[in-house]
């Protein structure tokens, strides 16, 4: 009798946005609120094993939020519909819509406020949020 044999370690699947994820949805906290109390919804398509990378898609309702992204925490986003714009500390602001994409880098501190209902693709690396191999 031979014994039995370990299962074979899958291949890593691409991750294809057609596909619809289940959703989450959350408001901003309330001691960040700056106008409004949009309600948002995340469809998390990948989220690494390692803890420190998360993609998808996010959608979010008029209002606006004080944002504060630690240190190792950065995100790429991609407008599909819809328009935002963020400002920062200083007074200064950018609008995107449809097309425009953006990076939030570390450290950044500002508000996040939402124009016209938005939908964006979005890349989150947390590397504080990285779990031990």
């Amino acid at each position: 009798m031979t014994a039995p044999q370990p299962p074979q370690p899958q291949p890593p699947a691409l991750v294809d946005f057609r596909a619809s994820p289940e959703p989450s949805h959350d408001r901003p906290r309330p001691d960040r609120l700056v106008q409004g109390n949009p309600a948002r919804t995340t469809w998390t398509h990948y989220g690494a094993p390692s803890g420190d990378f998360d993609c998808g898609i996010w959608a979010c309702e008029p209002g606006a939020w004080r944002i504060a992204f630690p240190p190792g925490k950065e995100e790429f986003f991609h407008v599909i519909s819809g328009r935002l714009r963020i400002r920062d500390e200083a007074g200064n602001a950018r609008e995107f819509g449809p097309g425009d994409a953006c990076v939030i880098p570390a450290g950044f501190q500002g508000v996040f406020e939402v124009i016209e209902p938005v939908r964006k693709h979005f890349v989150v690396i947390d590397r504080a949020a990285a779990r031990p191999a």
